[in-house]
């Protein structure tokens, strides 16, 4: 909004010193070798008022100066004041073309001062401004009387009202402080008044960051009750601000809340803590239980030592299991360092990380915090530290070799301890055969060393040696067509291990939840991470296909299956890996484009062909609408601890009615337990300057004193100004 305010700039192109001698001199264009700061002038008569000491040009005025025009009917100069008036539709283009318009301008050589009368302006953001007069005085204040401001576009011959505006009896412009206040201002919506302001300020658009009080939240919910939210921003330096917003309701005692954000010379950090002093409290905001001190921090931060070396930290904590949900909280789950947490679980962490031409280093400092009903305190471990190291090298004809060292050391207050050390070495090569055959030999030995709590195993420590060696063997083969090309790739892995690779005695800290699938089917040891191994002897086959039509859809197929000579007991059925055969796996894409994507995964039983798993997606995307569907299902044999089949659909999507109007949806069904995880229903206003969304949510979930659960959102988003406002319903 302040471009307007700055009206008085572009009259410098009539405000010259210049101007009375190049008036004088002619009415057209002057010599282009004219210096950059002279005004270049046209109009139908340009004369000289003796009397009055005045330059006057008139009729089809254009003056040009420094990259601006000036288009008026009259323009008058005079000499002894400096003051140059232009009167008759003015309109003045800026360099970044903003676009003015007054029925009268006035303006002083020095450009300190002036004024327009019947004053607008178009800006390069697409809004508009109107004011009954604006003035620009000596002392960098500038004020507009009957201002009124649309983001809107405004199309008065069809009458058409604007979404919303702002009204205000004056604006005022400090260009000292940078801030811009309103007296007596209305916000507009549809031509209706919604809110009044009898005093609304906020910085400059154009200036740096400043402090000030932020929109506010606020509403009803059947935990907090009436509750009211608001934010004040803090603009400490150039290099950090602070979001201090305390929040008070019926229902509870205070809450508040802060953000602090600060950027150093090598790299940056952000926290989010809120505290307050309260009982526990359930979902109808019944309180139990004994008042204490309650809180939550996360916080990240992330440093450079050199051009290779990073360090950081991630911090994830909370007094108690629901008090994110209690307050309706987000940023769980949000990437915070080099690891990832589980959901409901709270992953803290400090690292450093190292990458160079030839090697790469991690090491990691990791805490853990359930939030699961079932977790117990001290449970989870703490990992101090988690140590990743590789060094490579290019052999050349030779192929790739590389040694590669890890560590973890767990500690719990509850449950056993362990320590690991492992060394390896691994090598590669990939070679073209005749006939077009791709040959890769590879092999890998790494040895382990395993420092136990003894109190929990037969031993205080445990050694083994493992490794593979084979060659991975493919035909890749392409047919370019017309209208088609297809692609055929089978291949074959085929590796042998050492055996009794998994001793018992170890314990699995890092492979719980592993499962072999399509996308390490072609690796000798597909198991990720380190406590687990996939040794003895191995043959891995599969077939991609893929087909590309010119300018058109894309089809592409992936199907294997894996063989092992031994059955290993330390192998779930959940892992894949069970028995002496694995499952059918197969992933397939069918790509039309935006119109539609379908990606599916699916797990056939080695015996039976039974359906294990299926994981499909949908998404499609026209003028009209956007959706996306998943669905997935889990039979018994892969859903441990007797819960039986795992079937689940989560629909998304938006319908647009009219260009303006569209209607919502969102779903996600627990389909073995007949339950609505959460399910959404809207409809939206859109135009080219607001948004306008009303959305109903219900979950039937519920864990512990929380849930289930019910809310109505209001959201009206307006360009150039944010969010206005918002109202919650639970």
């Amino acid at each position: 909004m302040a471009n307007w305010y700055h009206y008085a700039a572009a009259l410098a192109l009539a405000a010259t010193p210049t101007f009375g001698a190049m008036a004088e001199e002619s009415t057209t264009a002057p010599d282009t070798t004219a210096p950059s700061e002279q005004v270049v002038l046209e109009a139908d008569y340009v004369y000289e008022l003796r009397d009055e000491n005045s330059i006057v040009a008139e009729g089809n005025v254009e003056a040009l100066y420094d990259g601006r025009i000036l288009r008026a009917d009259r323009l008058i100069y005079n000499r002894t004041t400096e003051r140059v008036r232009a009167t008759g539709n003015v309109v003045i283009i800026d360099q970044d073309g903003t676009q003015q318009f007054s029925d009268e301008v006035e303006v002083g050589s020095n450009l300190t001062d002036g004024y327009a009368i019947g004053y607008s302006a178009r800006l390069p953001d697409g809004a508009t401004v109107v004011a009954n007069s604006a003035i620009r005085q000596p002392d960098g204040i500038n004020a507009m009387d009957q201002v009124i401001y649309t983001a809107c576009p405004i199309c008065e011959a069809k009458g058409q009202k604007p979404t919303w505006s702002l009204r205000a009896r004056r604006a005022v412009l400090d260009q000292e402080s940078q801030m811009i206040s309103y007296r007596d201002a209305v916000l507009e919506v549809m031509g209706i008044p919604v809110f009044y302001f009898p005093y609304l300020a906020h910085p400059d658009p154009t200036s740096e960051r400043r402090s000030g009080f932020m929109i506010p939240s606020a509403g009803f919910s059947s935990k907090l009750g009436t509750f009211y939210q608001q934010p004040y921003y803090w603009a400490i330096s150039e290099s950090s601000d602070l979001t201090i917003a305390p929040m008070v309701s019926d229902n509870v005692n205070p809450m508040l809340e802060l953000d602090y954000r600060k950027r150093f010379y090598s790299g940056a950090i952000k926290l989010n803590t809120s505290l307050t002093r309260e009982k526990d409290f359930d979902s109808d905001g019944l309180k139990f239980g004994d008042e204490k001190w309650r809180g939550h921090l996360y916080g990240s931060g992330r440093f450079a030592v050199t051009n290779q070396w990073q360090w950081g930290f991630g911090v994830e904590t909370q007094t108690d299991d629901l008090y994110d949900r209690r307050y309706d909280l987000d940023g769980q789950g949000d990437e915070r360092g080099i690891y990832l947490s589980q959901p409901r679980r709270l992953l803290s962490q400090i690292y450093a990380v190292g990458q160079g031409d030839s090697y790469y280093t991690d090491v990691a400092l990791l805490s853990i915090q359930g939030l699961r009903e079932g977790d117990a305190d001290g449970a989870l471990p703490t990992v101090s530290p988690l140590m990743f190291s590789e060094k490579y090298w290019d052999l050349g004809d030779y192929g790739f070799a590389s040694v590669n060292a890890s560590t973890a050391i767990l500690r719990r207050d509850v449950g056993t301890d362990s320590q690991r050390v492992s060394v390896g070495t691994d090598w590669s090569a990939y070679k073209i055969l005749p006939g077009g055959f791709t040959f890769e030999p590879f092999a890998e030995l790494r040895g382990d060393y395993y420092q136990l709590d003894k109190n929990s195993t037969d031993g205080d420590n445990a050694t083994r040696l493992v490794g593979n060696a084979g060659t991975r063997i493919a035909y890749p083969m392409i047919r370019p067509g017309k209208t088609v090309d297809i692609m055929l790739e089978p291949e074959v892995m085929a590796a042998w291990g050492t055996s009794n690779s998994n001793d018992p005695v170890i314990p699995n800290e890092d492979a719980l939840l592993f499962e072999m699938d399509e996308t390490v089917l072609f690796d000798a040891n597909s198991v990720a991470g380190y406590d687990l191994y996939d040794g003895d002897g191995k043959i891995s086959a599969g077939l991609t296909a893929r087909a590309v039509w010119k300018d058109g859809p894309e089809f592409s197929a992936t199907i294997g299956r894996r063989w092992r000579s031994r059955t290993d007991d330390a192998f779930n059925t959940v892992s894949n890996l069970d028995g002496t055969a694995s499952d059918w796996m197969v992933a397939t894409t069918a790509d039309f484009g935006s119109l539609l994507r379908i990606d599916t995964r699916v797990r056939l039983d080695d015996d039976g062909m039974q359906l294990n798993r299926i994981d499909t997606r949908v998404s499609t995307q026209t003028k009209r609408w956007r959706a996306a569907a998943q669905y997935y299902k889990l039979s018994d044999r892969l859903n441990p601890g007797g819960l039986g089949e795992d079937e689940g659909i989560f629909l998304s999507g938006e319908f647009r009615v009219t260009d303006r109007y569209s209607i919502l949806f969102a779903q996600l069904r627990d389909i073995s337990d007949n339950l609505n995880v959460q399910r959404n229903f809207g409809i939206a206003y859109e135009d080219d300057c607001s948004r306008l969304e009303l959305i109903y949510t219900r979950t039937e979930l519920q864990d512990r004193t929380q849930g289930p659960s019910e809310n109505i959102q209001i959201r009206f988003s307006l360009k150039t100004l944010g969010d206005f406002g918002s109202s919650e319903f639970d």
